[in-house]
């Protein structure tokens, strides 16, 4: 999550295109991501998107 491209993001489970740029979009405005709580702030990650991906991403 911290340094992933877009590309490897693509990879997780229901992340495409539009979600992955969303997740970099958030780590670009708020310097990164500290802890992997903060995917539930990224817009298009609701609780079972984020449970899907807890496990798989670190920050």
């Amino acid at each position: 999550m911290g340094t992933a491209t877009a590309e490897q993001l693509e990879t997780l489970p229901g992340v495409g295109p539009v979600l992955a740029a969303a997740i970099i979009a958030y780590r670009t405005e708020n310097g990164g991501f500290r802890s992997v709580d903060q995917l539930r702030e990224v817009r298009g990650i609701g609780d079972r998107r984020f449970e899907d991906l807890r496990e798989l991403v670190r920050p």
